[in-house]
């Protein structure tokens, strides 16, 4: 019996292992770790990589418990999409739970890693990509916690802005200026959309907050996020630099 056990357990193990990433790099930040595949699905619909982020997580989760917050907040992005699928394949009760369970994993990251710019970033950004696909009764809100993670971001960034890669400046402002608008806080966005034309020039950044300056009717319509890649960040980058 006892190796019948033991035979069941190195079968479970074995499958375990072989599903897991291979090889994750201390150095390599969650982040890194995860990013690309999980903006695969949301920002590309490609489930299968979106899938795969989501297990990675599962296994930092495990493995890295001092990046608890970041992780979590993955895993709440990651929820929130789903949710999202859910609400436009037409199952409300999936949506409720995935979103509820969304919700509650941002807010104990956010609880657990209040100064982890990382945990801001993540919870901003996945509302300003989604929330005009939630149910409308939940898009005011949706908003509005993007709008207050911006603004965390900015109290730990703010200072130092100027000195940011372009991808990072070009995102806190961007974002800081949409959720602003989004909430009604129409003098900070034309502050923030200044600070997009000072310190973004000949920039994707600067180019849609020149346009939404022309035309104030396009900020509803249209994103000033994710206008550039993250290349120095993106996985295979990172694993050439430590090499």
């Amino acid at each position: 019996m006892r190796s019948m056990k033991s035979g069941m357990l190195l079968s479970v193990i074995g499958m375990l292992s072989a599903a897991a990433p291979a090889g994750f790099d201390p150095r390599l930040n969650v982040h890194t770790l995860v990013r690309e595949d999980i903006f695969a699905g949301l920002l590309g619909n490609d489930m299968e990589q979106f899938t795969r982020g989501e297990k990675t997580l599962e296994i930092l989760l495990a493995e890295r418990p001092d990046d608890r917050s970041s992780i979590l907040a993955w895993q709440g992005s990651a929820n929130i999409y789903r949710a999202v699928r859910a609400y436009e394949e037409k199952r409300p009760a999936e949506f409720a739970e995935r979103y509820r369970r969304g919700r509650e994993l941002l807010a104990e990251a956010a609880r657990l890693g209040p100064d982890n710019p990382g945990v801001s970033a993540v919870s901003g950004g996945v509302y300003v990509v989604l929330a005009d696909r939630l149910p409308p009764e939940h898009r005011a809100q949706a908003w509005t916690t993007a709008y207050d993670a911006y603004r965390n971001l900015w109290r730990m960034q703010g200072a130092a802005v100027e000195k940011l890669p372009l991808h990072l400046k070009g995102e806190l402002l961007a974002g800081l200026a949409q959720t602003a608008e989004r909430t009604g806080h129409k003098d900070e966005t034309a502050l923030y959309l200044d600070k997009m034309l000072t310190l973004l020039p000949n920039s994707a950044y600067e180019a849609r907050a020149k346009k939404w300056k022309e035309n104030p009717e396009l900020a509803s319509r249209t994103s000033v996020a994710c206008q550039t890649c993250h290349d120095a960040g993106r996985l295979a980058a990172r694993k050439a630099a430590l090499q």
